[in-house]
């Protein structure tokens, strides 16, 4: 039975601020020394808009920003300047999370990753807070002190994790504060913030603190993936996915919106799953998700940082095969998986949203407007292990202009789906320039006319969208 959708192209719609382009996730921060890592994200910027990049690791000791030398540091901050320097030269900015410890500063052995992070509080907070006052001061000079007020500071990574840390609240309010104070110390209008915790975790305890204390807190920072919280302790990602419900980051969003308040919100890391090696990050079943996931955070959130937009990316190991399930919105060959391709179609939406009268179990729509076009934007979604197959999607919209021309492009199964044919390939572990090309270009999206019925003032779309697909119609007057 086809299913009915409506919209008034008469009504006024509300702002669309494209919050998500505000800030994007990689792995580590030598990382980004790379110069196919470099490559990748310009392609992204370019092509997504992406604005900030966020990663680990800024003051690891592999950056060579402090390390000890005969017993006196010795800071270092020419790794730092080559990345900046290259974010500043694309139109990019950092969002500076400040980790993890260096080994001159370390209270313990404590590390994590296979690039061995020290995650253990400072033995020695002044000379931390001397640290974090060089480094900020430092970037001030090199981009000027209106470039750096429009940058990010995040104070450390999931503190509330026994893994980064202690998981103790008051010794994170204790590093909190001193970097805060220290970045405060180079400018008061630099923005600070966090508590950059897993799972939504810590907000009104770190607001409480703030004012309390009489601590700035320019920003609340958190992270949320599907799989928080879902299944019970040894599932695998499936079974985790399939407890969850179907809008579990909207509703948590929601809370975590309330729980803020006034204060701007960024959700700093979230994704599919949380697992690194999910071969549903490779998957339309991504950008399904995605699309849904992006258009429900609308008016919750300042910034939504997916994690991550790179399969170049090495806190399990550096792997080789060029589809093994990364969170990556490029595979390590630079080929777009379905997730780049969701998140194009999202950069082309209009900066304004109408309401859309109809629901269904699976599809949902979206229309946005520009200057002289509509965009419909078509999800159908249904996590794993539940009831999902093609429908057939009718969309009546009312509008005063006769539409003249209209164009479809869509992920699928077998559109936009470059794994797929690397398995038609044999899944080859290593690929010739000659395959990579060819995989970018069944990567790519396709634009098809599409015809519409347009009479009396109404314009009438009627299409099926297959399981986990993204559809995004363009309607030219």
């Amino acid at each position: 039975m086809p299913i009915a959708f409506s919209c008034d192209l008469h009504a006024s719609g509300a702002e669309f601020a494209h919050f998500w382009e505000h800030t994007v996730g990689s792995g580590h921060a030598t990382l980004a020394l790379r110069a196919d890592w470099q490559q990748q994200l310009s392609l992204a910027h370019a092509e997504l808009g992406f604005r900030h990049v966020r990663f680990h690791g800024i003051l690891d000791d592999d950056m060579g920003t402090m390390i000890d030398q005969n017993d006196q540091p010795l800071y270092s901050f020419f790794n730092t300047d080559q990345i900046f320097d290259f974010l500043v030269s694309i139109g990019m900015r950092p969002f500076v999370e400040l980790s993890f410890m260096p080994s001159m500063l370390a209270s313990t052995d404590q590390t994590i990753f296979r690039y061995r992070a020290n995650v253990s509080p400072p033995k020695d907070y002044e000379l931390w807070a001397t640290l974090i006052k060089k480094i900020v001061g430092h970037w001030v000079d090199r981009y000027g002190i209106a470039e750096v007020r429009e940058w990010f500071f995040e104070v450390w990574n999931e503190p509330n994790l026994n893994a980064f840390g202690d998981a103790k609240q008051d010794e994170y309010f204790k590093l909190y504060s001193k970097t805060a104070a220290a970045i405060k110390s180079v400018d008061r209008d630099l923005k600070v913030g966090g508590p950059a915790t897993a799972a939504n975790a810590w907000i009104e305890d770190t607001i409480q603190f703030s004012i309390e204390n009489g601590q700035p807190l320019d920003f609340i920072s958190t992270h949320h993936y599907p799989t928080d919280s879902f299944g019970k302790p040894g599932d695998d990602t499936v079974t985790q996915l399939a407890m969850s419900t179907r809008s579990a980051l909207r509703d948590e969003a929601q809370t975590a919106r309330k729980q803020a308040g006034d204060r701007p919100l960024y959700y700093t890391e979230w994704c599919t799953s949380s697992n690194p090696r999910d071969h549903m990050h490779d998957e339309p079943y991504a950008a399904a998700f995605i699309a849904k996931t992006v258009m429900e955070a609308r008016g919750l959130v300042q910034g939504y940082s997916y994690w991550t937009f790179s399969d170049i990316f090495e806190e399990n190991y550096f792997p080789s095969i060029p589809f093994h399930g990364g969170f990556g919105l490029m595979n390590i060959h630079g080929i777009p998986k379905p997730a780049y391709r969701a998140f194009e179609l999202l950069h082309a939406l209009g900066n304004e949203i109408l309401e859309v009268v109809g629901e269904h179990d699976t599809v949902d729509i979206w229309v946005t407007r520009a200057s002289s076009s509509i965009t419909v934007l078509i999800s159908n979604f249904a996590l794993p292990q539940h009831p999902i197959g093609d429908e057939e999607v009718h969309l009546t919209m009312r509008g005063p202009n006769l539409a003249k021309d209209a164009s479809v492009r869509v992920i699928d199964a077998t559109r936009c789906n470059p794994r797929a044919h690397w398995e038609e390939l044999g899944s080859p572990e290593y690929l010739s320039g000659e395959i990579v090309e060819r995989l970018k270009q069944t990567s790519r999206l396709r634009e098809e006319s599409l015809k519409v019925s347009n009479a009396s003032g109404t314009i009438d779309l009627a299409i099926v969208v297959k399981p986990y697909s993204v559809t995004a119609i363009n309607i030219v007057f």
